[in-house]
């Protein structure tokens, strides 16, 4: 419910950024998005509340220090407490629109919180090394392999049409390298994970991509299943392991929309 019109000069809303149950509350040096932070609140409803802050509805959001102060936020309340995260930018006009939200969604919402207590999100990133992917492709792929050495020490423009050829061969065979290890990455952390949600690529060497739940009691197993998994790839796939999170992939459902 993000304000779309114009408003008064120093209007201001409130600025949500998860919903958790009615018994948490801010520390108090929690800061908020904006400059200088807004001070970070609870409005309550019921079993619920949200956590919220004051913005002024001119002020333009999506500053990366707007999105870093979100993220740190939910992040940190999801380590003592089960959190909804909603979507970043969501401000509404004030408390009573806050209540009016929570009142309308309060049964779902109480019962997605219920889901998520002492879960949270890790999100497995895997990157290939350039050099050895290609070289293990070109070892695997005999015709790869003879369309590289037509093409090695001679001039660009004679071997244009050669080349082109070959970056879509090597192409594909990141793109089926890639859905490979994803798979296998699944297959090796589920018995320490509650749910999995794979995630797109975000760059064409891109190893793997995926975010768990994990139960708190499940942490240093699947920690350590991770270190296992990335120790097998050394060098040909630089791993790295973000969290614990607050259950970003897996509360688009219950999520309140914009």
């Amino acid at each position: 419910m993000t304000t779309q019109e114009a408003e008064p000069s120093g209007a201001t809303g409130l600025f949500i950024y998860g919903i958790v149950p009615s018994d948490v509350e801010p520390t108090p040096d929690a800061e908020g998005v904006g400059d200088p932070a807004g001070e970070v609140t609870a409005v309550r409803h019921g079993d619920l509340a949200a956590l919220v802050s004051e913005v002024g509805l001119e002020e333009p959001m999506g500053r990366p220090a707007d999105l870093t102060a979100y993220q740190t936020l939910l992040d940190g309340t999801a380590a003592v407490a089960p959190v909804l995260p909603v979507r970043f930018g969501t401000v509404v006009t004030g408390q009573d629109a806050v209540a009016e939200l929570l009142e309308a969604h309060h049964d779902r919402f109480a019962a997605a919180l219920d889901e998520f207590e002492d879960r949270l999100q890790y999100t497995v990133h895997g990157r290939f090394d350039e050099e050895e992917m290609i070289s293990d492709f070109l070892t695997e792929n005999s015709a790869a392999a003879a369309l590289a050495e037509q093409v090695r020490g001679r001039q660009e423009a004679e071997t244009r049409e050669k080349r082109i050829r070959l970056g879509e061969m090597i192409s594909q065979g990141v793109e089926l390298r890639r859905e490979a290890e994803n798979r296998a990455l699944i297959e090796a952390l589920t018995p320490y994970a509650v749910a999995h949600a794979p995630r797109p690529p975000s760059s064409e060497l891109d190893a793997m991509n995926v975010a768990f739940l994990v139960a708190t009691d499940d942490e240093e197993d699947f920690v350590r299943a991770v270190e296992d998994f990335a120790e097998q790839r050394r060098g040909l796939v630089r791993m790295r392991l973000l969290g614990p999170l607050a259950p970003y992939d897996f509360v688009s459902a219950h999520q309140l929309v914009a």
